[in-house]
């Protein structure tokens, strides 16, 4: 798992969107990013979480924030899920799961008893310079929402 420290600079990388473009996030020098993992489009912990960045999209982006979701499902789902719950930001596949293994949030994960790979849920915070600012594993989604905008 990789670790990474606040104050560091986070590994950059490049995604397909919903939208279809390709996203790079040091395109975003100059602003701070919320980038949010999440296991998987329209299952019910995700949706709360995509829409409650929803809710909040205005506050954040006052606050100089771009919000990206990423998750390892394919462009296609990613685009039925932003259609669905009209997510105004946007949602990268990471289907190969290589940024999440860069930001150590694809991990072994217990279920029903059952051992597999997939991502735990987690957000960074990272300023106008690329750095870590803060993160949150783990994340629990009620109240989470406004834990980021008090970090803002």
């Amino acid at each position: 798992m990789t670790e990474l420290a606040i104050g560091q600079e986070v590994p950059d990388f490049t995604l397909p969107a919903a939208g279809g473009e390709e996203v790079t996030l040091s395109s975003y020098r100059g602003r701070k990013v919320i980038l949010y993992f999440y296991p998987k489009d329209m299952t019910p912990a995700c949706t709360d979480e995509a829409c409650s960045f929803r809710d909040s999209y205005h506050i954040l982006e006052a606050k100089g924030a771009a919000v990206l979701g990423v998750s390892p499902d394919p462009v296609k789902s990613h685009r039925k899920f932003k259609d669905k719950y009209e997510l105004p930001f946007l949602l990268l596949s990471d289907e190969d799961h290589k940024v999440s293994e860069l930001y150590g949030v694809w991990q072994l994960k217990k279920m029903y008893g059952r051992e597999y790979m997939g991502i735990v849920r987690s957000t960074f915070l990272i300023d106008e310079e690329g750095k870590l600012l803060k993160e949150w594993r783990k994340v629990r989604v009620k109240g989470h929402t406004e834990d980021i905008l008090s970090a803002l």
